[in-house]
């Protein structure tokens, strides 16, 4: 695969000798900055959130605990949406109708999860999940 411009190629290492059996994938700089700034930000989360560590199978909690799950990863989805349209944006790849629209419903769905989360009885900053060894996943 011929390099293109701004596309890093990434190199998969098979078992034995470096560079013994290379394939290369075409992954662009701006993606794998974006990818730093998600983890950094992952990073900076799991430092300062205050979330339960592990879920809490008591009957009692179980529809908060469900209910923070489902909001942590729509919020999720959200944020990583919200990446890809300002990408989009910076491109010229959208009209200024389609940054509008996509606008609004990004910012009603964060609206609408910080709103459901509140009559759950939890904070914005309860929408985390302990993933162990890997962080916090927002």
């Amino acid at each position: 695969m011929a390099a293109h411009a701004g596309w890093l190629p990434l190199r998969a290492v098979g078992h034995g000798a470096p560079f013994q059996n290379v394939h290369t994938l075409g992954v662009s700089t701006r993606e794998i900055d974006e990818l730093q700034l998600i983890a950094d930000e992952l990073k900076q989360r799991l430092d300062t959130s205050a979330a339960p560590g592990r879920w809490n199978a008591d009957p009692e909690d179980v529809r908060r605990s469900v209910m923070q799950l489902v909001l942590t990863l729509v919020d999720f989805i959200r944020q990583l949406m919200e990446r890809q349209a300002l990408r989009r944006m910076e491109e010229g790849s959208l009209s200024s109708e389609e940054i509008e629209r996509i606008g609004a419903a990004l910012m009603t769905l964060e609206e609408t999860v910080h709103d459901l989360a509140r009559q759950a009885g939890l904070e914005p900053k309860d929408l985390n999940l302990d993933l162990g060894p890997l962080g916090r996943l927002t």
